[in-house]
Order: C-alpha cells, then structure tokens, then sequence
C-alpha cells in the first residue's frame, strides 16, 4: 500500500505543479473522471464535474500572466492519505497555502486552506474523484482571481 500513497501523494503535487506553471488543460485532465466542489453541501452549479467542466472553473477563475503562469506556488501540506484494502479508492485530507508574487505585489501568501480528496484507480492509475476545497485564510487575491471571493 505504500507505493499507492505514493502515488496518490504525487498526484496532489502534479496538481499544484501544473496548476503553478499555467497548465489549465494539464489540471484539468487530472479530473477527467472526477470532480471539484466548493464545499460538502455544494449546490449543483458549484459542482465542476469532468475534465472540460474543470477546465472551464480555472480558465473562468485564473489569472494568467504573460509567459503563461499565474506567478504563484501551491504548497500543499500535511498530507494524511489512506487507501482502502481493496487498492482501488483512497482519500487524503491536506492543507494549502498560496503564495504569489506579480510585479505590484510582492511575495507572500494570499490564500490557505484544506483539500478534502477522494480517489479511484482505474485500469492501474490513481486519479482524482472529488476534490472539496475548504478556505480558511484569505490574503490579496486581486492579481490571482478573476473573480472575488465570496
């Protein structure tokens, strides 16, 4: 079981890494059999499921600088993941900071949170089921969001 948590661990960090590098296309195929919700109790329109429903939440909600990333870092933290006996679902609870630096703003963290995951592997892959994200901590997300947080 442990090169499954293995796995499961690099798929949150495939996830913060493409996300850092502007790889909206890259995230979004992560969730190809999955979902995101912003919460437990999510209404249906707050529910992202499947790979271009994903791909449409950040491309509506990422701010792209020229070069093509968003000039930030997910860390992603404190990782408990568990995987079922049966090897074929798993879960894993873990923290988020943000970090951003743009021209007019320097270095610092803008957003922190908690992912709630849920996994499935299919045909000897891991991939992302739901992904609920809970924000405890926010910062200036002006340069980040296309959006305000609500």
């Amino acid at each position: 079981m442990a090169d499954h948590a293995r796995e499961i661990e690099n798929l949150l960090h495939i996830y913060a890494e493409r996300i850092d590098a502007g790889d909206l296309e890259g995230v979004a195929e992560l969730f190809s059999h999955g979902r995101i919700a912003a919460s437990t109790d999510a209404a249906p329109e707050q529910i992202f499921e499947g790979r271009d429903r994903v791909l449409a939440l950040y491309r509506g909600s990422t701010r792209i600088y020229e070069g093509g990333s968003p000039h930030t870092k997910h860390v992603t933290t404190n990782s408990i993941i568990e995987v079922e006996a049966s090897e074929k679902a798993a879960s894993a609870r873990s923290y988020f900071t943000v970090f951003q630096q743009v021209e007019d703003l320097a270095l610092q963290p803008i957003i922190a949170g908690r992912y709630n995951d849920t996994f499935q592997r299919i045909d000897g892959r891991w991939w992302f089921d739901t992904r609920i994200m809970f924000v405890d901590l926010v910062g200036d997300l002006s340069r980040h969001l296309l959006y305000e947080l609500g």
